[in-house]
């Protein structure tokens, strides 16, 4: 694109000598605008075959990326069938497998379903049983505390009668014990006065 523009001013100025030259000027300034315009048409042409040799570089480089791609592409749809022919038989063998797993749950579930109503039965037996033997034992607990509580009313009633036997005993004896530690008394203190010792003092 300079060129053009440089061309162009040369070109203006040429008319202007053109107007305002003699002839020899004239033919020098067409000579110059001769060169000129062959210079330009060199670079227009290097920049073509450049450009040129671009676009070709760049072709070579996506027919080769493009035999890159179209050998990916074909490797990848030869994985992809391997990959879903290997899927398939993997889901055929799941499904075989699931099947199988599916008949011998069911026979599972059959069993201890069976399982549970026989524990249910003999849990309803060993319910009633406990609740019989409960029963059994709150009714002998009950005799044994109404025996209890007998028995602690005997035991009671006699010892209330060995308390009142032992104090009309004591009531018997006290007569003599008080006589018996009043004469005690009398000669202790008739032993200190003895010594010469004041019985108060003690």
């Amino acid at each position: 694109m300079p060129p053009k523009t440089k061309g162009r001013g040369r070109k203006a100025e040429a008319r202007k000598k053109k107007k305002n030259s003699s002839p020899g000027v004239e033919a020098e300034a067409k000579h110059r605008l001769v060169l000129l315009e062959k210079e330009l048409l060199q670079d227009r042409l290097a920049l073509q075959r450049e450009e040129a040799h671009r676009a070709k570089a760049s072709e070579d480089r996506l027919k080769q990326r493009l035999q890159g791609l179209e050998a990916e592409l074909e490797r990848t749809q030869s994985e992809g069938k391997a990959i879903y022919a290997e899927m398939s038989r993997q889901r055929q063998a799941l499904k075989e497998e699931l099947g199988t797993r599916s008949k011998q749950l069911e026979e599972e579930v059959r069993s201890l379903k069976e399982q549970l109503e026989t524990c249910q039965r003999e849990a309803k037996t060993v319910k009633e049983e406990s609740e019989r033997a409960l029963r059994k034992q709150d009714g002998t607990l009950a005799q044994l505390h109404a025996h209890v509580a007998d028995m602690e009313a005997k035991y009671e009633e006699i010892l209330h009668d060995n308390l009142d036997c032992l104090l009309a005993k004591l009531r018997v004896v006290k007569p003599h014990w008080d006589a018996a530690v009043l004469r005690l008394h009398t000669r202790l203190k008739e032993q200190l006065r003895q010594f010469g010792l004041n019985p108060l003092d003690f």
